[in-house]
């Protein structure tokens, strides 16, 4: 899927800037929750940039694993109670929760959908294993192969047939997360921050909307690759 170098080194390339921006956050935040938050967008930008090459496909599991807590994590402080100022107190912050949430879960689906692949691409190993065995039975075996051979394909057949739609469902939702971006980005240019808050360990809301909607255009097209 990701195998066009026009595509997948600018999204590399996207995916790293994130990663990096959020970890130099972390790094100059005070809060301890915001440390949190932006290494665990670092993660997860840096696993999307190593799946795009196929990078660690053994450790799967434990980055779908991460990538759910992580937004389990975004979902308990979207329905924090209100005294806790450090989590996603008022509305504006809950919506971002919420947002980021589903970009860790979307990660993490992301991953998961591209299992039947990988999982395809070592089952057909064994039999050139086999065949370096033949000897006896060489005619059993390659009857087993067949015979085999056929259930396996159907099961990633069937787990890829149920992707492309929910595929174009989330190219589509993060598609419209980044039009949004774009245009709060805009909005922000246009007020020139008079109704945003200033930080010091923080980026500009024009920063922080425009890489925001970076990583969405980065997600939408990661998954629009996956429609076919």
């Amino acid at each position: 899927m990701f195998n066009i170098p026009a595509i997948t080194w600018p999204l590399t390339a996207v995916l790293l800037l994130s990663g990096c921006n959020h970890l130099l956050q972390a790094a100059r935040s005070r809060q301890r929750t915001e440390q949190v938050n932006n290494t665990l967008h670092a993660l997860m930008h840096v696993l999307m940039a190593a799946m795009l090459w196929n990078l660690a496909p053994s450790t799967m599991l434990a980055q779908i694993a991460v990538l759910t807590g992580a937004a389990l994590w975004f979902i308990i402080q979207a329905v924090a109670r209100p005294e806790f100022k450090t989590l996603c107190a008022d509305g504006h912050g809950r919506l971002k929760c919420v947002y980021h949430s589903l970009t860790m879960a979307g990660a993490a689906l992301m991953i998961a959908m591209m299992a039947p692949q990988t999982t395809t691409s070592h089952q057909t190993a064994p039999p050139n294993a086999m065949d370096a065995m033949a000897g006896m039975g060489r005619m059993t075996m390659s009857h087993n192969h067949h015979a085999m051979a056929a259930p396996l394909n159907t099961t990633a057949g069937v787990s890829m047939d149920h992707s492309p739609a929910l595929a174009i469902l989330l190219t589509a939702i993060f598609t419209a997360a980044a039009i949004t971006f774009i245009i709060l980005l805009l909005r922000a240019r246009a007020t020139k921050n008079t109704h945003y808050p200033r930080s010091a360990h923080r980026l500009p809301p024009q920063a922080e909307h425009g890489l925001e909607a970076l990583g969405a255009a980065a997600m939408a097209l990661m998954f629009a690759t996956m429609t076919t």
